[in-house]
């Protein structure tokens, strides 16, 4: 299967090209990018003039990497086309960007999956089949935790709300969100949150939120809370980190999603310690997911429902710490 890659705007499209190369069953056949050439990676991919030529190669399917203000502008291009789309989080900025994304899709009959890795994760899976065995009888609450380190030492647009849709919250809370409805198999049914806004972290001294927490309460009666954060220094030794505590009334489970690491110490000043990931990559079983999809006909694991659903937990965030009162999702 011939796949290409739509912008490396975003941190996470390097590693799904190298993915894509060491696929035996996919061809990393071509990308576009319009951004500086440092944020690109060394591949033997063709690099295409525009985004029209690279969905008019042969390719079957797409991954969308762009600045999120963009991800429209590229779904539509690529089901026009006939391509399928795996689209990074959050997939939009707007309810009615999400909306229109899923219309065209289902006009041209393409495939649209929503880009949570975590969903793989074989931490997360085993809370899940514990949940939904009844293995910890009723659930009490969850504790989600999603830190990184500010993405915008990396890629500037994470930091202009024009061009990402917000900061951590939109960032790190999609995840979470997600892991929740899975996990429970049920939809959030009201949020309360508090955000901390940084002065001048955004394009032109715009306010931005670096820090949340939320309260949820699900569908089911289940109430969770997610703590999200830009608030690692560059100095971490990794990223950032997903945690998630359930507590139940006959157990207790805890997900550290990047607990399985080395240590190595470095020569480096600006990061002198690291932590290094083993095991096995949620991110290669995402693209397989997806690769799989598309070959098969079948509906992707993770939908586009999913990603609106996610994105609306979000922004009733943003609106709930605007009127200071929980707000109900519709």
């Amino acid at each position: 299967m011939k796949v290409g890659i739509l912008s490396f705007a975003h941190v996470h499209a390097e590693h799904y090209a190298a993915l894509l190369e060491g696929m035996p069953d996919v061809e990393f056949s071509g990308f576009w990018d319009d951004g500086p050439a440092v944020q690109r990676p060394v591949t033997a991919a063709q690099a295409f003039p525009t985004p029209e030529a690279l969905l008019s190669s042969g390719i079957e399917a797409v991954i969308i990497c762009s600045e999120t203000s963009r991800h429209l502008e590229f779904v539509t291009l690529a089901a026009q086309a006939g391509i399928h789309v795996l689209c990074e989080k959050p997939i939009a900025i707007h309810a009615h960007e999400a909306l229109a994304m899923e219309k065209v899709c289902r006009e041209h009959d393409v495939t649209f999956m929503t880009a949570f890795p975590m969903r793989f994760d074989v931490s997360t899976g085993n809370v899940r089949q514990a949940v939904l065995s009844g293995d910890l009888g009723e659930v009490l609450g969850v504790n989600g935790i999603n830190h990184s380190e500010n993405p915008s030492g990396h890629r500037a647009w994470f930091a202009d709300p024009s061009l990402s849709g917000g900061g951590a919250l939109m960032d790190h809370v999609v995840h979470l969100a997600d892991l929740l409805r899975w996990t429970f198999e049920s939809e959030v049914a009201e949020v309360y949150a508090r955000v901390r806004w940084t002065e001048g972290s955004g394009a032109g001294g715009t306010q931005l939120d670096t820090a949340g927490l939320l309260l949820l309460t699900l569908e089911n009666g289940v109430q969770a809370s997610i703590d999200c954060s830009w608030s690692r220094p560059e100095t971490y030794p990794r990223w950032g980190h997903l945690k998630m505590d359930v507590v139940g009334e006959h157990g207790f489970m805890v997900v550290d999603a990047f607990a399985d690491h080395l240590t190595t110490y470095t020569l480096s000043p600006s990061q002198p310690v690291q932590w290094p990931g083993y095991g096995t990559d949620p991110n290669k079983a995402m693209l397989q997911s997806f690769v799989d999809a598309v070959r098969t006909g079948a509906a992707p694991s993770v939908s586009w429902k999913d990603g609106f659903e996610a994105l609306k937990v979000v922004l009733a965030a943003y609106e709930s710490d605007r009127l200071g009162h929980p707000v109900r999702l519709n």
